[in-house]
């Protein structure tokens, strides 16, 4: 008994330490200060672990509601080994996208200065069909759970000036901000359309100039391989994916840096018989 006094005893000395690495109210306010004020941001000190930057990330989203809107889904980050080892990080991440993430729809036209560290990134939203999706782990049963599959060009604001890491990466809400949705396409649940979104390529152009393509498989290997890992992620923090809510698979490519008067598409070949495009004009 005497031990495991001791042991609980030593636990608890643990436990201040590792609430502490939590950034505080007041770091929080200030960071979103920044981000509503499209001012870049030191990175946040003396977080230790990724559940640190988790906690941040959730302090943050709800100050930020009010601003950007209610939570309308997740975004998935470092779904490619590039970036996680930019970062420092084994495997992806998680953040929340808002109303605002999907508010602009194909052709239409916002600020290049819309953050304080603004990018534009190939992506793809997918849209949650049915709560079977929580426990679907191959390409089929990801697709019988999802209704459709919407071009998207991600709009992230990276936030911080310099010492961007994992911890801070998920303290910025993996950068969610803006978004540019392009016409939905309805999913055909068959191992071909399975294959056309491993097989497709995925092209990121300004004004007519390619800036970088990749394929479908460049994230986690398929685009579907996306949605059970996010599906795990969430149970460990005990929630899961609704119905209507909107899934960002992550880039295709590395983000770049948003530019004024510029059009930036998004082009899909191989999806559709035809490429199918999403663009976004800056001013």
């Amino acid at each position: 008994m005497r031990h495991l006094l001791l042991a609980a005893a030593a636990s608890l000395a643990l436990l201040p330490q590792a609430r502490a690495a939590c950034p505080s109210a007041e770091a929080m306010q200030a960071l979103s200060r920044s981000i509503l004020a499209n001012t870049p941001s030191s990175p946040l000190t003396g977080m230790t672990s990724l559940a640190d930057g988790q906690c941040a990330q959730d302090q943050l989203v709800q100050i930020l509601v009010p601003h950007f809107g209610q939570p309308v889904g997740y975004k998935v980050g470092l779904t490619n080994a590039a970036a996680q080892q930019r970062f420092g990080v084994a495997h992806p991440v998680t953040g929340t996208i808002y109303q605002n993430t999907i508010r602009l729809r194909s052709g239409g036209e916002t600020p290049a200065r819309f953050g304080a560290v603004p990018n534009v990134e190939a992506d793809m939203l997918v849209r949650v069909s049915s709560e079977a999706i929580n426990d679907a782990r191959d390409h089929l049963a990801v697709l019988r759970s999802i209704d459709l599959v919407i071009p998207f060009i991600e709009m992230p604001d990276l936030v911080l000036a310099s010492g961007m890491d994992g911890p801070n990466l998920l303290a910025i809400n993996v950068g969610a901000r803006l978004g540019v949705v392009g016409e939905p396409i309805p999913v055909q649940v068959t191992e071909d359309f399975a294959a056309r979104l491993a097989s497709m390529t995925v092209v990121l152009s300004s004004d007519q100039r390619e800036i970088a393509r990749a394929p479908g498989t460049a994230l986690l290997g398929h685009p579907l391989n996306v949605i059970p890992w996010l599906a795990q992620d969430l149970a460990q923090r005990g929630q899961r994916m609704r119905v209507g809510q909107y899934i960002s698979l992550g880039g295709f490519s590395p983000a770049v840096p948003a530019e004024a008067g510029r059009t930036y598409t998004v082009r899909y070949e191989g999806l559709l018989a035809q490429p199918v495009n999403v663009t976004v004009r800056t001013n």
